[in-house]
């Protein structure tokens, strides 16, 4: 009887194996799709910022969940709007910026992403807290959490590797150049610096994955 215990746990493993496998060739493929269609991936998150929106409206009138929860929830997801104004780019780099000296703009949207971050672990903390104390199943748990603080910040975040295919442009959020800084060397020296989920993976793939060797005649 122990061995088919045994066979059970692996079996378990294995399976855990391949849906992990499954996930990130899943992630891959979507973050290849944002890159390729940033403008129609900006609709789809707009869109699904609005759908959690009206959910937000739809708990708030037909559930007992405390008001202040839905309304830091619909704040995060009014500033998530706001971070939409700039997608693909998305300047991490300028939150250091908020006391530093820059332009207005660069400032306002490092202040927008800043106040974001921190929604996002304040409704966190919010619905871990509310949920321990009031029972409900674990599927309504899970399905609070997945529409309303997972959905809009999963695409958020397989949308960074689309900040890498950003053309230089003189309107683009960046700070004060100078002679020696312009705007097109700029440009190619953050190239070099990429992130995102699509550059995690291809360096996966190339660190990890076993790479083909072309015969040569």
């Amino acid at each position: 009887m122990w061995f088919l215990v045994v066979l059970s746990w692996l079996s378990i493993v294995v399976q855990l194996l391949f849906v992990v496998l499954a996930v990130a060739a899943g992630l891959y493929y979507l973050a290849e799709l944002v890159e390729e269609y940033t403008v129609v991936a900006a609709k789809v998150i707009r869109i699904l910022v609005i759908s959690c929106l009206v959910v937000y409206l739809m708990l708030f009138l037909f559930e007992d969940i405390p008001s202040f929860i839905l309304i830091c929830g619909t704040i995060s997801h009014f500033m998530h709007l706001l971070v939409l104004r700039t997608f693909p780019y998305f300047n991490f780099s300028s939150i250091p910026l908020i006391s530093a000296i820059g332009t207005f703009y660069e400032t306002s949207n490092a202040i927008v992403i800043f106040l974001t971050v921190v929604l996002l672990f304040v409704n966190h903390y919010l619905a871990f807290s509310y949920f321990a104390e009031v029972h409900y199943q674990f599927t309504e748990v899970l399905g609070y959490f997945t529409v309303c603080l997972w959905l809009v910040p999963f695409a958020f975040f397989i949308s960074l590797s689309a900040n890498d295919n950003v053309l230089p442009t003189v309107a683009e959020t960046r700070p004060l150049l100078t002679d020696d800084n312009d705007v097109v060397s700029h440009y190619f020296s953050r190239k070099n610096k990429k992130y995102g989920l699509l550059t995690f993976f291809n360096y996966a793939k190339d660190s990890l994955l076993p790479q083909r060797m072309k015969k040569s005649f």
